[in-house]
């Protein structure tokens, strides 16, 4: 069982290392101030998300990932997001964030379904989650805001 864990954590963890790489590329290329702000909290809280996770691996005796995979999906998200960055469109962005938002979120609904996985290691998930759906949600109000406003 512990394998089984460790590999849909190992998982999670370089999607999550993967999206907040990406949140702190966005950072440093995002003219708008409060997108440079938003992107490395995100970053952040991500890196915080990946902490947790990887303690739970090292606590069922593997090894935890520590480095994202540059073919990932979310990869090739955030490779979207910076364009949109670069073409400066408010809307752009925000849209190429929810969907890597939208990604990682789908990540974890399909952990948090798989019921291999031991209460323990779904706990930390579940945890991991909340941080992951806030994201996601933030990211799609403010869209959904922009579009409100007509920007």
């Amino acid at each position: 069982m512990n394998d089984h864990d460790i590999q849909v954590l190992n998982s999670l963890i370089t999607t999550t290392i993967d999206s907040a790489n990406g949140f702190e590329r966005s950072a440093e290329d995002a003219d708008a101030r409060q997108f440079v702000d938003m992107f490395r909290e995100f970053a952040q809280e991500r890196r915080q998300v990946v902490g947790r996770l990887q303690e739970r691996v090292r606590t069922l005796g593997g090894t935890p990932n520590d480095d994202g995979s540059l073919k990932a999906d979310l990869h090739r998200r955030w490779v979207d997001l910076r364009d949109a960055i670069s073409r400066g469109g408010d809307k752009e962005v925000i849209s190429e964030v929810e969907r890597g938002e939208d990604y990682l979120k789908e990540k974890y609904d399909t952990a948090l379904a798989d019921s291999e996985l031991s209460p323990e290691t779904l706990a930390v998930i579940r945890e991991a989650y909340q941080s992951v759906r806030a994201g996601h949600d933030r990211a799609s109000a403010l869209k959904h805001s922009l579009q409100g406003a007509g920007a």
